[in-house]
């Protein structure tokens, strides 16, 4: 499955810099706005450590991980839904990506251009939000009369009943967008499963990223910008990080790499972090397929069957599944090969109906 974070921000706010960090890009970060106006896209692997473990253990030729697309889009400027600052062309960049990382400057430095006054993370964040919502309410406002036009000459009872629903609950994300309360057309896009409201853009799920300086590294936690951010968003959606230590970091090799963390006192890497907390916050899960060729993480939502993950790895494996061999990655983690799995009967058979679950390993048995 495709899985796209766009990164969004005021001009100059590291968005760029962090996009090359992440995808060990050369995309221009230069210091002036709208450097980036073609939306730049790179595909980086999902770390994790138990794919290379599964490889040991099955003697895998070749290791396939889980992959996440990062989308650096063109700075966003106040008037951006009405089209300033090429903005109609940026927002359709963002109704594509399925996470938006919102990039907030947490540091001084007279040097960096800024044209929007003082530093303030938060007002940068509502600049962008509000041009969102307005580019959504342009969007409901042409949908609900066609809306009207369509449940009065449907004639299908189960249609009408559909588009009732849908008209509804576009006209609450109406009010709330009126109201300037993203958090409630978060919740009606969560709550639906209709595609009209999927395509609102301030419905879809966020990050933070807290660019910090370099001096705030060790001491991020007293800098008030930071602190601002996490009162507003919560600890677990703000990922605090230098973006541009964290570039310098990614173009090293990686002896020099963790030399240099190591001087820094950084554990982990944030671009790490940010991978992760991306592809946690789509509610995703991996599974895997391992044999002697390749070990393979498949990234799936929560909560699917094995008949639909088996359609993640080819569609003829849903359309003739017949059972699966399951086992999770932790029981051979113990018992060290799939012989003593057998051996000691931690491998099942499961029907069409098991719900996947995250680190299982799949054999998928099917007939076309």
């Amino acid at each position: 499955m495709g899985i796209k974070a766009g990164l969004v921000g005021l001009p100059n706010v590291g968005k760029s810099t962090l996009f090359n960090a992440l995808t060990k890009s050369s995309v221009p970060a230069e210091n002036y706005p709208f450097c980036t106006i073609d939306p730049h896209i790179a595909i980086t692997e999902v770390p994790d450590e138990r794919l290379d473990k599964l490889a040991t253990i099955f003697g895998s030729k070749k290791i396939i991980p889980a992959t996440v697309t990062f989308v650096d889009i063109a700075g966003l400027v106040k008037g951006a839904a009405s089209g300033e600052g090429l903005g109609n062309q940026f927002l359709s960049h963002i109704r594509e990506v399925d996470l938006i990382i919102h990039v907030l400057r947490c540091f001084q430095d007279e040097n960096i251009v800024r044209t929007q006054g003082p530093i303030d993370p938060i007002s940068d964040y509502e600049t962008i939000t509000a041009e969102l919502m307005l580019k959504d309410l342009e969007s409901i406002e042409k949908r609900l009369p066609k809306l009207e036009k369509m449940i009065k000459t449907e004639t299908n009872a189960a249609e009408q009943k559909k588009l009732k629903t849908e008209f509804d609950l576009l006209s609450a994300a109406k009010v709330a967008l009126n109201a300037g309360d993203d958090k409630t057309v978060k919740k009606l896009v969560r709550s639906s499963n209709n595609p009209e409201m999927l395509t609102l853009l301030s419905g879809k799920n966020i990050l933070i990223v807290a660019n910090i300086s370099e001096t705030d590294i060790d001491t991020y936690k007293d800098n008030p910008y930071y602190q601002k951010i996490v009162h507003t968003f919560g600890p677990e959606a703000v990922i605090p990080i230098c973006v541009k230590t964290e570039s310098e970091i990614a173009q090293l090799p990686e002896q020099e790499a963790r030399e240099m963390m190591s001087m820094l006192g950084i554990q982990h890497r944030g671009l790490d972090t940010i991978i992760i907390k991306s592809y946690a916050n789509l509610g995703l899960i991996t599974f895997f397929t391992c044999g002697p060729k390749e070990a393979h993480a498949w990234p799936i939502h929560k909560g699917i069957t094995v008949r639909k993950a088996a359609g993640e790895i080819h569609s003829d494996l849903e359309r003739g599944f017949i059972c699966a061999e399951v086992f999770n990655c932790k029981d051979i983690f113990e018992l060290g090969s799939e012989s003593k799995l057998k051996d000691q009967g931690r491998i099942r058979t499961e029907g069409q109906d098991y719900i996947v679950q995250d680190g299982d390993l799949l054999n998928i048995r099917f007939n076309v």
